[in-house]
């Protein structure tokens, strides 16, 4: 398997990668999954959501994606009457956000390594908590740790 395109959340005023998809969990539980055209080996999913954590809760505000019939996949083509931002009441996880720089590359899903991992778990749409995992980083000659 490809590495594979990260959805991106807007948190704190920063954006980042998110290694996590909220918006799978919801396709799942339709009657009918949308037919998403297949753009690249690095995106199996056929989407990227656009996310953002606002007042502890978790909003898709945006997709990028194209029906298999050429028509660009909006909010409001998945979530009618919803044009702008949908809340995730439907999400219930652990959010990955890798953090700092790439120590190891893994040309496979989300299992590169990076300097650091900030999980955000969720309940149906609300933020119930925070973790920061520092990982291990391999120090270069003349590095010390104080």
């Amino acid at each position: 398997m490809t590495a594979q395109f990260t959805e991106v959340l807007h948190y704190k005023g920063e954006q980042m990668s998110l290694r996590t998809q909220p918006l799978s969990e919801y396709l799942y539980l339709m009657d009918t999954t949308p037919d998403f055209k297949r753009k690249s080996t690095a995106c199996w999913r056929r989407y990227v959501g656009k996310w953002e954590i606002l007042l502890d809760r978790l909003y898709l505000v945006g997709i990028h994606a194209t029906y298999t019939d050429g028509t660009a996949v909006t909010l409001d083509s998945l979530f009618p009457g919803f044009p702008e931002r949908v809340f995730a009441h439907w999400y219930s996880g652990v959010l990955s956000i890798p953090q700092g720089a790439m120590t190891q590359y893994v040309h496979m899903g989300y299992l590169s390594t990076y300097e650091r991992d900030l999980f955000i778990a969720v309940e149906n749409g609300v933020v119930v908590d925070t973790q920061l995992r520092i990982n291990n980083v391999s120090l270069g000659e003349g590095d010390n740790i104080a």
